[in-house]
């Protein structure tokens, strides 16, 4: 009995802080203007939210692998994908220079002060979230090859 309370308590604690409305947390885009992540994620199509770093090498293969197949994607869905990257005052400086090597087709908005990160309760990046209509409806942590058509099938789940 003893276990089963403190198993419930463990999948309540959970659930009392996992979010599922988009955070209301200012970012600012590469060109420095100020936005907040509801604002820039403001559509009736799913949204794509992905948290990632320069230095993160998960997340690189990640958005990588989605930029493959984006474009397809967004024909047959209007999915907009929005990278967020949490790299700090430090290292922010090699966001630009990354996504123009990378060639993303991603809006790229910047989190130098982790408050994305922190609303949402990343642990760790990559972090990738599903949004419909200012709703958290998927959230994935970390990356393995393939996790991208997982995304897809919630994607084209929610844009019915």
């Amino acid at each position: 009995m003893r276990k089963l309370l403190v198993l419930f308590l463990f999948a309540f604690s959970i659930q009392a802080f996992s979010q599922d409305t988009l955070p209301n947390v200012n970012v600012s885009t590469l060109d420095g203007d100020n936005t907040t992540l509801t604002e820039a994620a403001q559509s009736d199509n799913p949204v794509v939210i992905s948290l990632w770093a320069t230095w993160c090498v998960p997340c690189l293969k990640e958005l990588d692998a989605i930029s493959e197949v984006y474009a397809d994607w967004q024909s047959e869905t209007n999915v907009e994908l929005i990278a967020v990257s949490i790299d700090d005052s430090r290292t922010v400086k090699r966001v630009k220079p990354l996504i123009n090597g990378k060639g993303w087709d991603y809006t790229i908005l910047l989190d130098t002060n982790n408050d994305v990160k922190r609303a949402l309760g990343a642990a760790t990046v990559p972090l990738t979230v599903l949004v419909k209509d200012g709703k958290i409806v998927y959230r994935h942590s970390g990356y393995n090859p393939g996790a991208e058509n997982e995304l897809y099938e919630k994607i084209q789940e929610y844009s019915k």
